[in-house]
């Protein structure tokens, strides 16, 4: 049918706030949301902070699925399609009776929900091990979870390519919407704070102290995060018809895998996939007002996208800052909060930062990082980008509609 896609509304529940206004304002100030760790016991680890949501209230926010029967990782996901729906002013039961469905993206799953179930076994036995907590470690919860709380009957799919996750979710509810199959889709990802994942990049040498600096000089690596993103989309006529307001359209994706390396990105892919982005939203290099990085802060990450970029663009490089820094690397969720950020960014004519910014790594001199201050900047194009281990590379192009 080829119809164009838009975004209504979205869902973020953060570090720096939960709902649209509230994470935009901390977006616009620079907000800073990490904190010490709360999630698990961190004693022994060198770096205890992490990217928490730290006031995280379900009962608050869902309304039809019980807090008790989810994982915290389904929990975000649920909580942030609601709000998106809710954002988006469309009443959920012509959801209910249309084709509706959702896409979520994940790293860990409901890695919180393994842990302290083996953590039982292990002090207690597997006779008092939880049967219905066995049942809510599958990550496929997620969406389901999402169908459940809205009440949808379409898709409920759970994506698991780590951290570029979420930009797979939103190009494939982009498909499902651009061809006709589903009218409204809710796409994003989900992930929460843990002790293996935080130990795992830990022992990778990829974990700052304190602070997470992306394509700064000094710059040692992520802070670990959480949360629920999700975007609400639907086509233009859709949203016309309901008077909706628009705050980006989607305009096209690009993925692509090279399996170069577990965890190493590889820059010739990421230019690809780059390429291949903007060959499917019809748009020439020059048109991207704006870059949302990937910018996970450690040294190789930074080095190779800003890179990539620069040869992307020609040297000609539209500025290009990450969210990261005040989120820390919210795993499957990362790319979501980041198209978040780039539709609200896109919607009040602003930059988001790069927070904790002192100097320019001098091996990336062709990039405008926009340091420490949200920047006023009319956007009409923006990329987002999502690189994940093991070359999993997602790239989403937003257009401003007007």
């Amino acid at each position: 049918m080829n119809r164009r896609v838009v975004i209504t509304g979205v869902g973020p529940v953060s570090s720096i706030g939960t709902g649209a206004d509230a994470f935009t304002e901390s977006l616009k100030a620079g907000r800073s949301g990490i904190s010490p760790i709360t999630g698990f016991d961190p004693t022994g680890f060198p770096h205890i902070h992490a990217g928490e949501v730290d006031d995280f209230d379900p009962k608050g926010l869902l309304e039809r699925i019980s807090p008790q029967d989810w994982g915290r990782t389904s929990l975000f996901a649920a909580s942030a399609s609601r709000l998106a729906v809710t954002d988006a002013g469309i009443d959920p039961t012509e959801l209910s009776r249309s084709a509706a469905g959702s896409c979520m993206g994940t790293t860990g799953g409901e890695s919180q929900v393994l842990e302290a179930l083996t953590e039982h076994a292990l002090t207690v036995g597997f006779e008092g091990v939880d049967r219905d907590r066995m049942g809510q470690i599958p990550s496929s919860r997620l969406a389901v979870a999402a169908n459940r709380e809205l009440g949808l009957t379409g898709e409920a799919l759970t994506l698991s390519t780590a951290c570029s996750a979420s930009n797979y979710a939103i190009g494939h509810a982009y498909d499902q919407i651009h061809t006709g199959e589903q009218d409204y889709m809710l796409a994003g990802g989900a992930d929460s704070v843990n002790r293996w994942s935080h130990a795992g990049f830990y022992r990778l040498g990829a974990v700052a102290e304190r602070d997470c600096r992306p394509f700064d000089k000094d710059r040692t690596g992520i802070i670990t995060g959480e949360g629920g993103a999700v975007v609400f989309l639907e086509s233009l006529e859709s949203a016309l018809g309901r008077g909706a307001r628009i705050y980006a359209e989607v305009l096209g994706y690009g993925l692509n895998c090279d399996a170069d390396h577990m965890t190493a990105p590889n820059k010739d892919s990421i230019v690809q996939c780059t390429r291949i982005a903007h060959g499917n939203a019809g748009i020439d290099q020059s048109d991207v007002d704006y870059i949302c990085a990937h910018g996970t802060g450690t040294p190789a990450n930074d080095l190779t996208e800003a890179t990539a970029m620069t040869e992307a663009f020609d040297a000609n490089t539209p500025p290009i800052s990450s969210v990261k820094s005040m989120l820390g690397h919210t795993m499957g969720a990362a790319s979501g909060f980041s198209a978040i950020a780039t539709v609200l960014g896109m919607h009040r004519s602003f930059l988001p930062p790069t927070i904790n910014f002192a100097m320019l790594d001098p091996d990336i001199p062709h990039i405008d990082p926009v340091p420490n201050r949200a920047r006023e900047q009319t956007v009409n194009i923006a990329q987002v980008n999502g690189f994940a281990f093991g070359g999993n590379n997602a790239i989403t192009i937003f257009g401003r509609y007007a």
